[in-house]
């Protein structure tokens, strides 16, 4: 799912659409966590807020979104709570009854871009001390409806966002079939703010291993490493980054579990290698770490999130793996009895902090791609830098944001470009992308345009095809660039440890419907150079196309070959492929 802030956000033009709830007296009491008391004790302010954005196929009406979003917000406790400024023990909190309201039309001026009038929208709505701090948008096109859903930070997270869009699709689909939705009650998080404080003080040892992280970053939380120029809030600059497509997330991934730890964990040792690298220190950095501590906060919607601290000074991976371990450790005890001797959370400008989520880990999923997801962050004036990667089935993705002064787009900047080309390079040369044949390695990474005239030869390099590829070099290439264009096919080349082509293979990832539904890898021009034949590395790299292929979601594999191709069909049957089907071609 993309990472983006309300600036970078793909948006249509349209109609710009709110829903106003309407909202009852205050309510009972309910307690405030340690992150809430922060958050909203800084008071109203712009940019407190984040979003998800995403786009519903036909047409929609927006009645039955209203009724949908009604369902969600009774579902969920937190979006039926507000806080109001307290006296010195700082804001309260109290449940609120949320009721039918209508939609009005919030103004696009001329010349305005709909993401500034998105902005100013959500700025306003979803301020820590709005009643509700929440709000319902939706762009109205001809292709569709686009819906933005926030709130504020101190009633979502991440994880939240999800269940709020999986709730609102599924009571849409119920009004779409002409029932009132209902949704089954989920816990609270003013419930898991009390189960919180239930819990026994943090033994001795965490007070001293807080103690120690926050002695070494000069008594304060972490700060980034590199200067950042004045420390006063700037304008932000956002970066959005795609780090590792799905191949190399794969390959990436591959060589975690080989390694025995988390993808996590071996991004944890690229960090390390920078940060000792650029800034000649360890990595020292805010981690926020997820509170949903057991399965019965899973459809709950809150901020389930709270701080610790990651320290890493070895990028070896197991060490790595415990560095995180530790983090998560730290940050499993409630903080306002860790942080009374500073007074709370001793901040200062620079922070550091960096966030993971796991996407295919959890027990929340939607259809992102389908739905044209993205995660969106509010526009904000910063002194910090906060690091966000979302790994999902598209990828590992970035987004980071800090000062907008030459020193921080220097340093950070330098320091995001070491961090991703180091991840890249490692994934290139990890076990995901090797084939071991024998007692000699092989590279198999994606095809450049550098190599077409390599893989012109190799594809000729054989009595039946060597009369067809005959074409000019530049058709070659011009069909290069329409293959390369479509992430659903990689054109893999096989290198030796001489960084000699000697193999090649294009493999393509086909939905369809038959079959319930089976998407199918499809494996198509294989080739190995002759003086490598018969050596293995033929099967080898089927059995790396197959991995790939289930990587992709495929669950059957096909591939077409000549009828005079002997040597070939035997090659296959002993792979397991049944000839089974006659395919059929005609010229067009």
């Amino acid at each position: 799912m993309r990472l983006t802030n309300v600036a970078h956000l793909r948006l249509p033009f349209g109609r710009l659409l709110g829903y106003d709830v309407t909202v009852g007296p205050l309510g009972r009491s309910l307690p405030v966590s340690f992150d809430q008391h922060r958050h909203v004790g800084a008071g109203d302010r712009p940019g407190s807020w984040m979003a998800l954005s995403f786009k519903l196929s036909g047409v929609i009406s927006v009645e039955d979104l209203a009724t949908a979003w009604l369902a969600v917000i009774a579902r969920h406790g937190t979006l039926r709570s507000v806080f109001v400024p307290g006296d010195q023990d700082g804001p309260e909190l109290h449940s609120v009854e949320v009721g039918p309201g209508g939609w009005v039309e919030h103004e696009i001026g001329a010349g305005q871009a709909v993401n500034d009038a998105l902005r100013e929208v959500l700025d306003r709505a979803c301020s820590p001390y709005n009643r509700p701090s929440h709000r319902l948008c939706v762009l109205e096109t001809a292709d569709g409806p686009t819906v933005v859903i926030a709130a504020d930070h101190s009633h979502v997270d991440m994880w939240s966002m999800l269940v709020i869009v999986r709730d609102l699709l599924t009571a849409l689909d119920t009004v779409r079939r002409g029932e009132l939705p209902s949704l089954p009650p989920a816990p609270a998080f003013a419930q898991h703010t009390e189960a919180l404080r239930e819990l026994p003080p943090a033994p001795a040892e965490v007070h001293r291993r807080w103690a120690q992280v926050l002695a070494d970053s000069g008594g304060l939380m972490p700060r980034f490493p590199l200067p950042l120029g004045t420390t006063s809030l700037h304008r932000e600059r956002v970066e959005v980054r795609d780090v590792l497509d799905v191949d190399d997330s794969a390959a990436f991934s591959a060589q975690a579990r080989d390694d025995g730890v988390s993808t996590l964990a071996l991004v944890v040792g690229a960090m390390t290698e920078i940060t000792e690298e650029l800034a000649g220190t360890a990595l020292r950095a805010v981690f926020p770490v997820h509170s949903r501590f057991d399965k019965t906060w899973h459809d709950s919607v809150g901020w389930f999130i709270t701080n610790s601290v990651l320290e890493s000074g070895d990028a070896d991976p197991r060490a790595c793996a415990d560095a995180v371990k530790e983090a998560v450790r730290l940050g499993s005890w409630p903080l306002a009895d860790i942080l009374e001797p500073w007074g709370g959370m001793p901040e200062a400008p620079g922070m550091f902090a960096i966030s993971w989520l796991d996407l295919r880990r959890l027990p929340v999923r939607v259809d992102a791609t389908g739905l044209a997801a993205e995660y969106v962050g509010a526009t904000i004036r910063t002194d910090g830098v906060m690091l966000w990667f979302i790994l999902d089935e598209t990828g590992l993705h970035l987004r980071c944001r800090y000062p907008d002064t030459p020193e921080a787009r220097h340093h950070v900047g330098s320091w995001l470009d070491a961090l991703i080309a180091r991840l890249r390079a490692k994934a290139r040369a990890s076990i995901g992308a090797r084939l071991r044949v024998g007692d000699r390695i092989y590279r198999v990474q994606r095809a450049e345009r550098t190599d077409v005239p390599d893989l012109v030869t190799l594809l000729a390099d054989d009595e039946i095809s060597r009369t067809r590829e005959i074409a000019e070099l530049a058709r070659y290439e011009e069909a290069f660039d329409a293959v390369t264009r479509d992430q659903t096919h990689y054109l893999a080349v096989v290198r030796d440890d001489t960084d000699r082509i000697v193999g090649t293979m294009q493999l393509t990832i086909i939905p369809g419907l038959s079959r319930g539904g089976t998407t199918r890898l499809q494996i198509e021009g294989v080739r190995v150079a002759a003086a490598h034949r018969s050596l293995g590395i033929g099967t080898a790299m089927l059995e790396w196309a197959h991995i790939h292929g289930r990587h992709r979601g495929a669950t059957l594999a096909q591939i077409t070959t000549d009828r005079l191709r002997g040597r070939a069909h035997t090659f296959y049957a002993r792979l397991g492929y049944a000839n089974d089907h006659i395919g059929l071609k005609r010229s067009l």
